[in-house]
C-alpha cells in the first residue's frame, strides 16, 4: 500500500517547556507515522506560543503550505497543540479539509466515522473547557489568598518585602518613601527630590531614581494600606506606611500632574510583574495612538525608557498577557507542578493549624491565671 504523506506540527506554550516538550511531541509523531506507513515530510514548530488563538507563524505558514497539496495530512501529538480554541479548531480544520489534507492526532485515537467525529468536537470542546476551567480556578485561588492577605506574587512594591508569604514593611526603604511623599506635600518638586536622594546615595534597586519612578510611587494607593484588585479593595494585605493625610494630599497634587497620566488609566496586570530578557529590567505600560486614531496598549522595557541602551521591542499587551495566562495553565496541567502546590498548601495549613492551638491554648492559660 502506498504511502501517506504528512507533516508534523509541534508547538509548546511556556519557555520553561522549551525544547524537551517539542522533542517529545515529535518523537511521539514520527513513531505513529512509522506504524501506519507515513511518510513525514516536514516539521512546524512554534515555540512559546498560545493555542488560545491562531496567531501563531509556523502555524500559518503551514495553513498556506496545504495549498500546494504536497501532503495528505497534518499530524500532532494530541489536539490541543493544534488550538484550544473550538471555534478556530473547526475553521482551521476546515481550511485543510479544502485542500485535502486530514488533521490526526497521535495520541488520540479518532476514527474517521460519524462516531469519530463527534469524539473530535468532545475533545475540542474539552480542550477549551480546560482552558478556561484552569483559568477560573486560578483567579479563585489567587481571591482567597488575598482575601487571607497574603503575598500573590510579582515584584514587591518598593518599601516593602515579603515574609512568609505576607508583606512586611521594609523600614528602610519606607523612611526613603515617607521622606518623598512629605517632600512633595510641602511642595518641592520631583526633580529636586530626585537631586536630594541622589545627593544622599539613596538608590531604586540599585539604580538612580527616576521621574517616573517618583510619580509611580507618589500615585500608588498601597503606601496608604489600599489594594485594588479589579472592582474588590483589600486593606489586609499592604502595612500602612504613608500616613492618610499626607496621603490624600499628595493625591490631590498628582491628579494635576499629566506625567506619567495616559498609562495610569489602564489596568496593566504584568506591571512590574515581569522582567526584560535583555537587559533584567521591569516591564512598564505603554500607550501609542495608530494611524487611523485607535489606540494601543503595549508593555515596553523600563530600562529602555530610561535609554538605558536596551534593544527590547515593545510587545502588545494582549498578547503578553494572554502568554503569560496560557503559560501559567500550562505549569498547573503538570503533575509535579500541582503536587508541588499541594504539598505546599497542606503545609500551610498544618502551620496555621499550629498557630491556632497555640494560640487557643495560650488564651486559656491566660483564663485561669
Amino acid at each position: 500500500m502506498e504511502a501517506k504523506r504528512a507533516v508534523i506540527y509541534a508547538r509548546y506554550s511556556s519557555d520553561s517547556q522549551t525544547e524537551q516538550s517539542i522533542e517529545g511531541q515529535i518523537r511521539v509523531c514520527e513513531d505513529y507515522a512509522l506504524k501506519n506507513n507515513i511518510v513525514i515530510l516536514d516539521v512546524y514548530i512554534d515555540r512559546a506560543q498560545t493555542g488560545t488563538n491562531d496567531n501563531r507563524a509556523e502555524f500559518q505558514r503551514m495553513l498556506k503550505d496545504s495549498n500546494k497539496k504536497n501532503w495528505d495530512m497534518v499530524l500532532v501529538y494530541k489536539l490541543d497543540r493544534f488550538a484550544r480554541n473550538q471555534y478556530e479548531a473547526v475553521n482551521n480544520r476546515r481550511k485543510l479539509e479544502n485542500n485535502k489534507v486530514a488533521l490526526v492526532s497521535a495520541m488520540e485515537n479518532i476514527p474517521d466515522t460519524p462516531e469519530g467525529k463527534l469524539f473530535r468536537s468532545i475533545i475540542e470542546g474539552y480542550n477549551e473547557y480546560y482552558s478556561e476551567d484552569v483559568r477560573q480556578k486560578v483567579k479563585r485561588g489567587m481571591r482567597e489568598s488575598r482575601l487571607k492577605g497574603n503575598f500573590t506574587g510579582g515584584t514587591i512594591l518598593y518599601g516593602y518585602k515579603v515574609v512568609n508569604h505576607k508583606v512586611v514593611i521594609d523600614e528602610e526603604r519606607a523612611e526613603v518613601v515617607r521622606y518623598v511623599y512629605l517632600q512633595y506635600s510641602q511642595g518641592v518638586f520631583a526633580k529636586d527630590i530626585i537631586k536630594e536622594l541622589n545627593a544622599k546615595g539613596i538608590t531604586y534597586n540599585g539604580k538612580p531614581f527616576a521621574r517616573n519612578t517618583i510619580y509611580n510611587m507618589l500615585k500608588n494607593e498601597k503606601y496608604s494600606g489600599v489594594y485594588r484588585h479589579g472592582d474588590e479593595v483589600f486593606t489586609n494585605i499592604y502595612p500602612q506606611i504613608v500616613p492618610q493625610s499626607i496621603f490624600d494630599k499628595v493625591r490631590i497634587k498628582t491628579k494635576k500632574v499629566k506625567y506619567g497620566k495616559h498609562s495610569a488609566e489602564v489596568v496593566y496586570i504584568l506591571r512590574n510583574k515581569v522582567r526584560c530578557g535583555y537587559c533584567g529590567d521591569t516591564i512598564s505600560g505603554e500607550t501609542g495612538t495608530a494611524r487611523d486614531g485607535s489606540v494601543k496598549r503595549y508593555y515596553k522595557c523600563f530600562g529602555r525608557k530610561r535609554h538605558n541602551g536596551c534593544s527590547k521591542k515593545m510587545v502588545r499587551k494582549e498578547f503578553l498577557e494572554e502568554f503569560v495566562m496560557d503559560a501559567l495553565m500550562e505549569c498547573l496541567k503538570s503533575k509535579e507542578y500541582m503536587d508541588r502546590i499541594i504539598k505546599d498548601l497542606m503545609e500551610e495549613q498544618e502551620r496555621q493549624a499550629r498557630q491556632s492551638h497555640c494560640s487557643k491554648r495560650n488564651t486559656s492559660k491566660r483564663k485561669r491565671h
